[in-house]
Order: structure tokens, then sequence, then C-alpha cells
């Protein structure tokens, strides 16, 4: 009983996934954890509350990068279903019934319908920068953090927008599709070099920044817009206004993420302040663009070329027919959402997300969850600890603690983080009080998820 999971044999190790109950239910949260699983070396209150490892299931769909299993597989986790493509709606909730834990990149769709089906679902990864395709809300309100990968794919983006925006300044793409046609047209008409040009960033958070020293580098004059106020890199400039940064740079690029006040931004009227003659990069969201506006804008010469990475809407396969106003345009870079898909950034994704989805599991710790309060509890030894998820309202860590001294159960450590819904909430207990424990947070008011680790 006294051993901590990570002393136990990879065989015999038993997870920190716990057991997870619903107040609406006051039943164990998955059927697997409905009674004792009979003796064994670790105790009778830990084959009560603890699942083994081996039976703790893992989605991962869309091919994510292998290096994710390496990482679970050396923290113990063995039972990976293991998919190169996406689903479907209805085929998703078939396999999502059964995961304890589902890892997706963008092209599958966890929505209000499939979450529902999820009953035994812990937490969710997006094997990628975006979380767009999760309803982040819905998983939330369930008790299930959501991971993802903010900075292991950056530098791929920005190469591939560097990239971009030094083939369209010389009219490479027109000129190679030229030739491709028979055509020579050999003249530095139209043909400019990066130094001493000026790139305009919209958006200057993890991709925005990076791009801008290698653009520097390059001898560029770089300016910025971003909606709260950022220390600029290098010899950077942030601008006032959107507006006064499209009339000033020679490529615009865009870096920002999928909200509502990002969709559609830039729209007819925003390509005309763009300076004519000047380039439109976006490998940030599709939503973020009106391609038929910007369709219209090169066709008119206003805009002098662009390189598109990203559509309001995209294939679910690469079987499908990509459909596009833009298809056609000789000095328009079309590529299909790779702007992060390098060998190194997925590598790279697929053990920060792996990483995370472990020590989840194994202490509670939400560090960096983008749709839930982050906590990060150090172990300590001959403890047990409790998780509880609650709504955000008054009276929850008062009534919890009121409950734990009427018992004369001793609380070793505590963090509770909220936002504006949710409070998450990490305790370390005396073991000897932990079932005791469990059952008297699950009938706190407002409780959404309790779970026993250890």
């Amino acid at each position: 009983m006294g051993n901590r999971p990570e002393q136990i044999p990879k065989d015999r190790r038993v997870s920190g996934i716990g057991r997870w109950l619903t107040r609406r239910a006051m039943l164990p949260y998955a059927p697997y954890f409905s009674g004792p699983a009979g003796p064994s070396d670790h105790g009778d209150v830990m084959s009560q509350l603890s699942l083994d490892k081996s039976k703790i299931r893992f989605l991962l769909l869309e091919g994510v990068h292998k290096n994710a299993l390496d990482v679970l597989s050396t923290n113990g986790y063995t039972n990976i279903e293991y998919l190169r493509g996406a689903l479907d709606e209805d085929a998703l909730i078939e396999k999502i019934k059964d995961a304890h834990f589902v890892g997706i990149r963008s092209r599958t769709q966890l929505t209000e319908k499939v979450l529902d089906a999820a009953n035994k679902l812990i937490a969710i990864g997006c094997f990628c920068i975006g979380t767009n395709q999760v309803n982040l809300k819905v998983a939330m309100n369930k008790g299930i953090p959501v991971f993802n990968a903010p900075y292991s794919n950056t530098r791929s983006v920005a190469e591939l927008v560097l990239g971009q925006l030094i083939l369209l300044l010389r009219g490479i793409p027109e000129k190679n599709a030229l030739v491709h046609r028979g055509g020579w047209s050999k003249s530095a008409e139209g043909s400019w070099e990066t130094r001493g040009k000026t790139l305009g960033i919209v958006g200057y958070g993890s991709i925005g920044s990076q791009l801008s020293v290698i653009a520097e580098s390059l001898g560029m004059t770089v300016i910025y817009y971003d909606a709260v106020t950022k220390l600029p890199l290098g010899n950077a400039r942030q601008i006032g206004s959107m507006d006064e940064l499209l009339a000033s740079a020679d490529v615009v690029t865009l870096h920002v993420p999928e909200i509502p006040s990002t969709r559609n931004m830039m729209r007819a009227e925003q390509f005309a302040k763009m300076k004519k003659g000047s380039i439109f990069i976006n490998a940030a969201r599709g939503t973020c663009v009106d391609i038929d506006a910007l369709a219209e804008a090169i066709k008119s010469k206003h805009i002098g070329g662009a390189a598109i990475d990203v559509f309001p809407k995209e294939p679910k396969a690469n079987d499908e027919i990509f459909e596009s106003p833009l298809r056609g345009l000789d000095n328009v870079i079309l590529t299909p959402h790779i702007g992060g898909s390098t060998l190194e950034a997925q590598a790279n994704i697929g053990l920060e997300v792996a990483e995370k989805f472990a020590r989840y599991s194994d202490s509670g710790s939400t560090l960096s969850a983008v749709n839930f309060p982050e906590v990060a509890v150090p172990l300590q030894p001959g403890k047990h600890r409790l998780l509880h998820i609650h709504k955000n309202v008054p009276g929850v860590l008062m009534n919890i603690n009121r409950v734990f001294a009427e018992n004369n159960i001793n609380i070793s450590a505590q963090s509770l983080m909220t936002n504006d819904a949710i409070g998450y909430l990490v305790m370390d207990v005396d073991k000897e009080y932990s079932t005791v424990a469990l059952e008297k947070l699950q009938q706190i008011e407002g409780t959404i998820r309790t779970r026993v680790l250890f």
C-alpha cells in the first residue's frame, strides 16, 4: 500500500487515472471503476480506486507522429489504437465511446454530439497548434481538459512564410507557371529583393515573433500589429492600428488565432487599404480571410501576389477535390494546410502532447491546457491525491474544507485555480482517508467530477 505508482513494476503499474465520478449519477464515471478489482499487492484502497495502466485506452487519429506512442509506452501506457486517417462523425462516435484519451490533428471534429458519446473520456490532445476543431466549452463543462502544442511547429510555419514571401517578391510563381506552359519571360520587371522591404506581421505571438527575427536577418524592416502590447524582438516596431500596418507594408502576413474578432478580418475593405502591388500571406486560420475578396483584389492587380495555406473550407481527406476561387491564379501559392507539417515539427508535437497526457494521468497536472484552469502540485510520498472539478460558484472551497475538518481528514497540500466557469482543485491527503475523502467530495454542491489518482 505504501508503494507510489512509479515504484511498481511496469507490468503491474497502477495509473493515476484513478476513478472519476459524476455528481449527477453518484456512480463511478466508467463501468470498470464500479468496484474493487480484488485483492492486490497494492492494498484494498488502491485496488478500488485505481486502474491498471494497461486498461487505459488511447485513441490516436490522423497519423500523429509515432514519437507519441514511444512516450506513452515509456510511461507504461500500451493500450493504444493508432489510425492514420480522420473518422467521420458516426465512426468517431463509435470509436470514442471506449476511449479515455483521444489525440487528433486538424481534420477530426470533436463536436458536442461526439463529446456526449465520450462517456469515459479523460482528456483531449490536439497534436497541432489550433484547437478550433474541438468544442472547448462543452469539453470544459464535462471536466475534460484539452492540450495542444502551441510552440513545437513555430519554426516550420515561419520558414514556410519566409520562403513564400521571397518567391512572391521575385514573381517566381507566375514565371514558373509560364515556363511550364512553354513561355519564356526573362525580365527583372516585378522582381524585388527582400532587403529593404517592410514586412507587416498581424499577430505577434510565437510564430509572428520568430518570423520577425528571421526576416530582419534578411534586411527587412519589420512592423507588427497585435491586440495587446507586445515586447518587440530585435528592431521590430509595434504599429498602433491595423490600417496603418496595411498601408505601410510591402508584405502582410497573418498569425492570429480563430476567434470572433478575427473572423473575416481581411475583407475587400482591408485589401483596398494595402499598398498597390503588395503581397498577402495567410498561414493562420482560414476563417480570417474573405477568399472571394482576395481573389478579386488579385485579379484587379491591386494585390501583387498571395500565399494561402489555410482555407475556410478544406477537404477532409486527401482524395477529395479542393475548390477555391484562387485556383488558376498564377501569382498565388496554394498549399494544403502544411505550414507546420515538417518531420521535425511533427516529432516535437508528438513528444509535447503525449508528455502532457502522461503528466495529467499520473499527477493531475493541467499546465498549458487551453480550456482548463492550470494546476500543478509536486507529488508527495505516502499521500493520496484527489482531484475535484466543480462549477465556479461561491462557497465550494469552504464546503470542501469544512467537510474535511468535520471528518478529521488532514489535507497535506491543496491548490485551486478557477476560470469563469469551473474550478479545479488538487489535494493530497493521508492515504488512509482517501476513500472517505472521495465520498465526501462527491457530495459537495456544484461538483462536476471527482477523481482519486493514487
